[in-house]
């Protein structure tokens, strides 16, 4: 009997383009998108994913029923720009506690071109660990940990609605 084959090695994701311009004023960060999200091509694609909902929430519009390009459009046109802090990343399935030999995005050269920006969010404590410490001498940003939005993450919406309110002071 033969020895038994090693299992398939996890595969190395990547994050998508950052979407952010002149008028970004609050920057929302993930960690590494999910399984649905880059099957998709798209921020967010899990439909148990509460992201859209509370992004509701801070923008102060209709996101859900809208395609997606639209939401994109929403966001930016209210001062949100989206990114994750992850670029890439060997990572088998969704979960954030499953990313290994991660390489970071260029967080503080996107700062740099966002003139309008005071203030940098982390969706989860993956993307704040990592994000906070790369972002940590820019005292000129408000620099937030929220609860994230994966359904992985149990507190009732409420809660997490309320962590995520904070944001729409940003953009005022």
């Amino acid at each position: 009997m033969g020895a038994m084959p090693a299992p398939p090695a996890a595969p190395r994701k990547a994050s998508f383009a950052p979407v952010a311009d002149q008028r970004t004023r609050l920057l929302v960060l993930g960690s590494l998108p999910g399984e649905r999200s880059l099957a998709a091509a798209q921020y967010y694609a899990n439909p148990q994913n509460q992201f859209w909902r509370l992004m509701e929430t801070v923008v102060g519009g209709q996101l859900v029923a809208r395609p997606y390009p639209e939401r994109l459009e929403a966001l930016l046109a209210g001062g949100v720009g989206l990114w994750d802090v992850v670029g890439s990343a060997v990572r088998a399935g969704s979960l954030d506690t499953a990313i290994r030999d991660h390489q970071s995005n260029a967080l503080p050269e996107l700062c740099a071109r966002l003139p309008a920006l005071r203030a940098v969010a982390f969706n989860g404590g993956k993307a704040a660990k990592l994000g906070m410490t790369i972002l940590a001498g820019r005292t000129d940003l408000a620099l937030i940990a929220l609860p994230s939005s994966s359904p992985a993450h149990t507190i009732g919406f409420a809660k997490k609605r309320q962590a995520w309110e904070v944001l729409g002071g940003y953009l005022s």
